[in-house]
């Protein structure tokens, strides 16, 4: 008589479905037009069940000592299962999301309500626009997951977005972007040259499949001005129940070799996937 029902809503941009999950007592899927976008397990929200989710979660757990706080920005909201997380492993961590779909954000807060401790700020902006008004040097990291349907918007790939981000940033702090690409990769390697032009150290960590061309998948990209622990961060995600592998320093720069930073007026949304790239059943 309590199992939980779906929970379908029109939201600001299409319509959103929270689905329980009926083997985790309190888990949730949300979809937005039928792709999926988060996963949260109320009572565990250290579980990560998306493999990009993961990566990123090895990346914010390799940033400082374990436990430390961090102050993070979110750009894109989601079910906000990456700031659960933070506050989660880095209790007392100062946290900012932002998500441009108001409804969604009151969706929820409203079915999968935030931990009372928990210091996670919400705004409905775009996020560029509130980027660029946020003050510098205010974050220590920033994680950048910003989906228009299944796409990266435009504005989101430029280097001028890109100085945008350098400049919240502190000095030590941490860029994060889930992307989404296939071979050949012209998106992500024109990603990966306009973060070059802003910051001295870039990761890629991906499914082996996807480096290999066999499939269009995510792709997590760290951008810092300082050396990551990506000794750390190969051993977290080969040992991973969903393995992937970390490309830096020369590896990294044949791959990237020719591709051009992304100009404002040459800017373009991400690649569509291709049906049933990321569909549920």
């Amino acid at each position: 008589m309590n199992e939980p029902l779906p929970v379908t809503r029109a939201v600001d941009h299409g319509t959103a479905k929270l689905m329980p999950d009926v083997d985790r007592e309190r888990a949730w899927l949300l979809t937005v037009d039928g792709a999926p976008q988060s996963y949260v397990d109320l009572d565990e929200p250290t579980h990560l069940e998306f493999e990009y989710a993961r990566r990123l979660g090895h990346v914010l757990d390799t940033l400082a000592e374990p436990g430390r706080p961090l102050d993070a920005l979110h750009l894109g909201g989601g079910a906000l299962t990456l700031p659960r997380y933070l506050a989660a492993t880095r209790p007392g961590s100062r946290q900012d999301v932002v998500e441009a779909d108001r409804a969604l954000l009151e969706l929820v807060a409203e079915h999968l309500p935030l931990p009372g401790e928990a210091r996670i700020a919400l705004h409905a902006a775009d996020a560029r626009a509130w980027l660029e008004a946020a003050p510098g040097d205010s974050a220590d990291v920033l994680v950048a997951d910003v989906f228009g349907g299944s796409r990266v918007p435009a504005h989101l790939t430029s280097v001028t977005y890109a100085r945008e981000a350098a400049r919240v940033l502190r000095d030590g702090g941490v860029y994060l972007a889930n992307l989404a690409d296939a071979a050949p990769f012209a998106f992500l390697r024109s990603q990966l040259a306009t973060l070059g032009t802003q910051f001295e150290e870039l990761v890629l960590i991906a499914e082996p499949g996807v480096l290999r061309g066999r499939r269009f998948g995510n792709a997590v990209l760290a951008a810092s001005h300082r050396p990551l622990d990506t000794a750390a961060l190969a051993r977290r995600t080969a040992a991973d129940a969903f393995p992937a592998r970390v490309e830096h320093g020369a590896p990294l720069r044949d791959f990237v070799r020719g591709a051009r930073p992304v100009r404002d007026e040459d800017a373009v949304p991400s690649p569509e996937p291709p049906d049933g790239a990321f569909g549920i059943g």
